[in-house]
């Protein structure tokens, strides 16, 4: 029931969205208030979560590491698995941001006969992984150019670079094949993999269907089932500039692609997908591995009476000369 009950909620939702604007003709709530919801959530969200993890104590030096510390000038350190300085935690921040560098050094572990305990590569996932990640990155840029009426040249070159095989009319972006085969990737790895798929929740398959939702209507609104692209490009610039319009003729699978869009914008303060700002607050990955030269003070440290030794023998001397203890002051 964990698998189906978050895909049962995708269809649900898709048939909402085609039974509201196909059948009930809803156009504005689907087109103009829910994404405006949906929006006020996901920034609203955001913000209070990134607030609240801001504001957590962390009372201990805890960075991950994974080389050899600074130490003697005479032992090489390793600055980017065990960084010392700010700048050397910038650069472990961009290459796990930007290149998911700790997924690149997982390892998978197996038990087999014998029994034995066996180790292999997980570079399929870290693969899976960074291709899903950019893919949706460079999806999201691409589509700055519904938000603007002249669009940038950096967008243009973007599409230009997504589409350099010329592969079909209209051509045929690398990024949507590879977003739709990197999800569905994530997802049968759950199914296939018995211990994945037994701690796996709800939560986890719900985005991944989500998001394979989104790309497939994606799909199907560019190369199967045309939209009026000027309609939906005024619609969306009248979200924008608080004027919104509904224009006639877009087309049911437009607004099914929003209302996901407007749903994933809506869950994501509050799923696992927010480990988009929580990696930045990490504290096994924002502080640097400086305790032998900088003393961490705990913020959760209040001031307390300390009961020192020359307080200690104060009231114990006699009884400690008694038992033969030795004393400082006699």
């Amino acid at each position: 029931m964990k698998i189906v009950l978050p895909l049962v909620a995708v269809i649900v939702l898709v048939v909402i969205a085609f039974a509201g604007v196909g059948i009930a003709g809803m156009q504005f709530l689907f087109g103009v208030l829910i994404p405006y919801a949906a929006i006020a959530v996901f920034i609203l969200g955001f913000i209070y979560r990134v607030i609240s993890w801001s504001r957590s104590p962390v009372p201990f030096s805890i960075p991950t590491t994974a080389g050899q510390m600074k130490s003697f000038p005479w032992i090489k350190q390793n600055k980017l698995d065990n960084p010392s300085s700010t700048l050397g935690v910038i650069g472990r921040m961009a290459l796990e941001v930007l290149l998911f560098r700790s997924l690149f050094r997982n390892t998978k572990t197996e038990l087999r006969d014998g029994p034995t305990i066996t180790y292999g590569s997980e570079k399929f996932l870290w693969i899976a992984g960074l291709a899903f990640h950019w893919s949706f990155l460079i999806i999201f840029i691409r589509h700055f150019r519904f938000f603007m009426q002249d669009v940038p040249l950096v967008i243009r070159m973007i599409e230009g670079l997504d589409s350099f095989l010329q592969i079909g009319v209209p051509l045929l972006y690398l990024t949507d094949v590879v977003l739709l085969g990197a999800v569905t990737f994530l997802v049968f790895r759950r199914l296939s993999m018995p211990l994945i798929k037994y701690i796996s929740l709800p939560a986890d398959y719900f985005p991944l269907f989500l998001i394979m939702g989104i790309a497939i209507t994606g799909i199907l609104m560019r190369y199967f089932t045309k939209v009026y692209i000027v309609g939906v490009k005024e619609l969306v610039i009248g979200l924008l500039s608080f004027q919104p319009v509904i224009p006639d003729g877009i087309g049911v699978i437009f607004y099914i692609h929003l209302f996901l869009v407007s749903t994933l914008l809506a869950y994501f303060p509050m799923s696992k997908l927010m480990h988009m700002g929580g990696v930045f607050l990490s504290p096994t990955r924002n502080m640097a591995n400086n305790s032998r030269a900088v003393r961490h003070v705990n913020p959760w440290n209040y001031p307390v009476h300390v009961h020192t030794y020359a307080e200690y023998e104060e009231e114990f001397r006699e009884k400690m000369k008694k038992a033969g203890l030795p004393v400082e002051k006699e």
